[in-house]
């Protein structure tokens, strides 16, 4: 267990320290995570935490509960998720990243806006618009590619937008909130599938001539400010074999 302060719920503690092992190899495929009992004495919570807590890891697809035998640690590929999901993710972590997840080939541009883009900014077809995009992976490859497109004058207010560098300080939607003192107030979010394009395969880090039969996963999402602003418009393209899910809590 880490000494560190951690202001997340206890239960959100003890899975992301057993997230971390599982996705750092030091939990291998197979391994049993201690017994619910075992875990409340641990951690000094109750039963019911204990119990969340492998319930999260199971949502997270990272284990399973074999009755009779206990938690078991899988080896599967975890699914993608939406720019929506990264931005509360964000929020409430600091971080966008999933379980086990990196990033890495950050790109970013001024260039023409394609005709999808300008739509969904309410700009028109070829303006400047700011390009960023970068991979998510984790142990079994890519994740999703991400791409947000950002209108051109927030990166007048933020130079860090136009750099092909990880961004510091907060996720692009934070750095544009702060700087314009607007917050992000809502959303539009799409779900899709489609067969890959050559193209698709290429930001996939796919040979072209060994494009997968299946229909790969397509997230967008649209970041509205206080003022009906269009901010970001952000497209999330799953690797092959990703899925998409969501959670959340019924009311009863």
């Amino acid at each position: 267990m880490s000494d560190q302060a951690d202001n997340r719920a206890p239960y959100a503690q003890i899975a992301a320290h057993y997230a971390e092992l599982i996705t750092s190899g030091q939990l291998t495929p197979g391994s049993l995570l201690p017994s619910i009992k075992n875990l409340a004495q641990e951690w000094n919570v109750s039963t019911a935490t204990a119990e969340k807590a492998l319930r999260k890891l199971r949502t997270e697809g990272l284990v399973r509960g074999i009755h009779g035998i206990g938690t078991e640690v899988l080896d599967l590929p975890s699914p993608m998720s939406s720019g929506s999901q990264r931005q509360d993710r964000g929020r409430r972590s600091g971080s966008s990243w999933g379980a086990g997840e990196r990033s890495d080939s950050h790109q970013a541009a001024l260039v023409p806006a394609p005709a999808d883009v300008a739509e969904a900014l309410d700009i028109k077809p070829g303006s400047d618009v700011i390009r960023r995009r970068r991979v998510y992976r984790d142990r079994h490859g890519i994740v999703a590619h991400s791409t947000s497109w950002v209108p051109a004058q927030y990166g007048r207010l933020i130079p860090e937008l136009l750099k092909s560098d990880r961004l510091t300080g907060g996720t692009s939607l934070q750095l544009i909130a702060r700087a314009t003192g607007r917050p992000i107030t809502h959303r539009i979010d799409t779900a899709s599938a489609r067969l890959l394009t050559p193209e698709d395969a290429h930001l996939l880090e796919l040979p072209p001539t060994q494009l997968p039969a299946e229909p790969v996963v397509v997230m967008t999402a649209k970041f509205i400010d206080s003022e009906s602003n269009v901010v970001e418009y952000g497209v999330d393209l799953g690797g092959p074999g990703r899925t998409w899910r969501t959670e959340s809590e019924v009311a009863t």
